[in-house]
């Protein structure tokens, strides 16, 4: 294993509450993925060992919650690894004291536990694009014989719904030989479990844990208490040089047989050294190379939604997008198109770049994109007035990494559609005003923007009216449109698109500058006229291919946001001044999404700053690549080897959100290849 892809974390004391702040990830390619804390205590409704990706309507699915594991050595002594349980009262998970590093290699867990001399790995994975997972120990150290019971639990769910929620119908246990089936009604997932590469068997003990807590969601406002049951427990046999694995799937018998662990465990490894050989050469090693393994856990085939692939494969294309963040986003448009550079072209996987943007060319509806494509659903929600403007962007950057003149011919009438559409005037408002050719949007009880907290009726961000960063994505994509027709069907077909663009940058610059703050307006024509709130969306004015900011006034620009938005972790979402600012993001649903855009720092923000930086500064490298520094750091905190949705306003900056978002860990890997020496 190379040393630069190993990362450390001391577990000195595995039952530190810190840890269980600390968060641990692997995917399938499908959407599905395993995660929990290092310490193996269940904290929110998303953890599990197993959370199958399935064709709707059932979607993402926890069919393993956990796995209690205890370790018989041939003294006749035992060990309780991470809980304690008994028949009757809770489950007691608890963080085990024998556990001495928690490290990823190559971006995979592996647990080392010591126990008198004994030392025992465990490893988690999951077969590429399979509905899997595996759990792989190994015995080294001292020269005995131990034998491990492991007891899975589980609650077959909605991975979203509360931890209260139940299948509704009794389990049912089934046994053949050396497999187990476990099922709860046909409208339920059948999970499958079997021990390998040991002598094994399973011995039939049904339980049931009640009284489960769940921290997290208890924290956060939501139920926490749960019920979890047992068929019984597996046991297995080890020796020192020794491995055994425990083997969970929903997939069929010849396809889990077929995967034997030491091929998966070496074909997973293979493929992500593959990955890194496509990547640029800035992030083949170190920092880089763990940032372009973080993006691959966002890489999807849509397996909830087989109609995409059936589609896909009719044209000879392959379905494709981009899960926006774990444990609970789906894929959004907004997220996907700011996203795709970073995730898909800086990380050398220009195919899947095209799939994605094809993916989301059969969804354009009345000149928009989808916003998001809800959990167990077909269908997309268009609700979002940026989006699609994204999209133009995000073809942009494919196109200067791939030339493909194909996709944009294919492209290019859908695109002329959406500006036409824009024009016109679509749903919830969004429409060019004819008097100075800028975008407005705006429904009431509907957050267009990408701040789009809202809690029951109440709109935090409303934003109904002209906002500075949707007029300068317009303004980038008029001339990208102008760009792209002129050289497909000449300057006469591009002629609207150049006009309207020029009256868009003339009216821009008049309308959005705030003489008295030198900086921008962050919406004028609101509902009370024009907000002076210093936000970070004004540094798209100049951060974009085509900025629509007069260049005179960059300098001022990146001054205000340099010296009252920018932090280690991103930037603001509103400058420290203003009435509304909030430190900290945390409590119930109400107090979090009040916090959501008015202060809290958001990673994927650091991209754009970047990109203005470069503009202003073209030749400092230097100072743009410090401001990445922390990020190294952060990778051991939250979820390990990835980069957090949000970070509180202020130090000492603690992560929130999503513990593995999209944008944050494209737009970091993006802006650390742009800035390297």
């Amino acid at each position: 294993m190379r040393e630069d892809l190993v990362r450390v974390i001391s577990c000195e004391d595995a039952a530190d509450p810190s840890f269980l702040n600390k968060e641990w990830l692997v995917t399938n390619g499908l959407g599905g993925y395993a995660s929990c804390t290092l310490a193996g205590i269940l904290t929110r409704r998303y953890h599990g060992y197993l959370i199958a990706s399935l064709p709707n309507p059932c979607g993402r699915m926890v069919v393993l919650n956990q796995v209690i594991e205890r370790i018989f050595f041939d003294d006749g002594a035992s060990v309780q690894l991470n809980a304690e349980e008994s028949s009757s009262g809770p489950l007691q998970m608890n963080g085990s004291r024998y556990l001495s590093q928690f490290r990823l290699e190559a971006g995979l867990p592996v647990w080392r536990y010591e126990i008198n001399g004994t030392i025992l790995e465990k490893r988690v994975l999951m077969p590429y694009r399979h509905n899997t997972v595996h759990l792989v120990y190994g015995l080294s150290g001292a020269d005995r014989k131990v034998r491990l019971e492991l007891r899975p639990c589980l609650n077959f769910r909605r991975h979203d719904e509360p931890v209260s929620r139940s299948p509704g119908k009794p389990y049912v246990l089934s046994m053949a030989e050396d497999t187990v089936e476990i099922s709860a009604g046909a409208d339920m997932p059948r999970l499958k479990l079997m021990a390998a590469d040991s002598k094994s068997s399973f011995m039939a003990d049904s339980r049931r844990y009640g009284g489960v807590i769940y921290r997290r969601e208890e924290s956060r406002g939501y139920e926490s208490r749960g019920e979890l049951w047992s068929p019984g427990s597996f046991f297995l046999d080890l020796r020192r040089g020794g491995s055994a694995a425990l083997i969970a799937s929903t997939e069929e018998w010849i396809v889990i047989r077929a995967l034997n662990p030491q091929y998966v465990s070496w074909a997973e490894r293979e493929r992500r050294f593959r990955l890194l050989s496509l990547a640029r050469p800035e992030a083949r090693e170190g920092f880089g190379a763990e940032l372009v393994l973080a993006a691959d856990q966002f890489i999807v085939e849509p397996a909830e939604r087989i109609e995409d692939t059936a589609f896909a494969r009719a044209a000879g294309d392959e379905a494709c997008t981009a899960i926006a963040g774990y444990h609970w986003f789906t894929d959004w448009g907004r997220d996907t198109m700011i996203g795709l550079e970073g995730l898909t072209l800086a990380t050398g996987r220009h195919r899947e770049a095209g799939w994605i943007i094809r993916t989301f060319a059969r969804y354009v509806r009345d000149g928009l994109i989808p916003n998001m494509f809800p959990e167990g659903e077909s269908g997309g929600l268009y609700n979002t007035a940026d989006a699609t403007l994204w999209y133009f962007h995000a073809i942009s950057r494919y196109l200067e990494f791939t030339n493909d003149r194909m996709t944009l011919k294919a492209l290019l009438p859908r695109l002329a559609e959406i500006i036409g559409r824009h024009m016109a005037g679509t749903r919830f408002g969004i429409r060019m005003d004819a008097s100075d050719s800028l975008i407005r949007q705006g429904e009431i009880g509907l957050p267009l923007t990408w701040m789009d907290a809202r809690v029951g009726d109440w709109v935090v961000t409303p934003r109904r009216g002209k906002t500075v960063e949707i007029n300068s994505l317009w303004y980038n994509a008029l001339k990208l449109m102008e760009q792209w027709t002129e050289e497909e069907e000449g300057a006469d077909a591009a002629r609207l698109y150049r006009d309207t663009a020029e009256t868009v940058y003339q009216s821009f610059n008049e309308r959005f500058w705030f003489e008295e703050g030198a900086y921008l307006y962050d919406l004028i024509d609101g509902e009370k006229g024009n907000d002076s709130a210093c936000r970070p969306n004004q540094i798209f004015s100049l951060s974009l291919g085509h900025p629509v900011l007069d260049p005179s006034r960059w300098p001022r620009i990146l001054d205000v946001v340099s010296r009252r938005l920018l932090t280690p972790f991103g930037l603001r979402s509103l400058a420290p001044d203003h009435p509304d600012y909030k430190t900290k993001y945390y409590g119930d649903r109400r107090a979090r999404d009040a916090a959501y855009h008015q202060g809290t720092v958001w990673t994927w923000l650091i991209g754009p700053f970047i990109d203005a930086w470069l503009r202003v500064h073209p030749v400092d490298r230097g100072s743009a690549r410090s401001l990445l520094e922390s990020f190294s750091g952060h990778l051991n905190e939250g979820c390990i080897g990835s980069i957090s949705e949000i970070f509180n306003a202020e130090e000492p900056f603690n992560p929130h959100g999503c513990i593995s978002q999209a944008w944050s860990v494209a737009e970091v890997l993006r802006a650390w290849i742009r800035t390297a020496p």
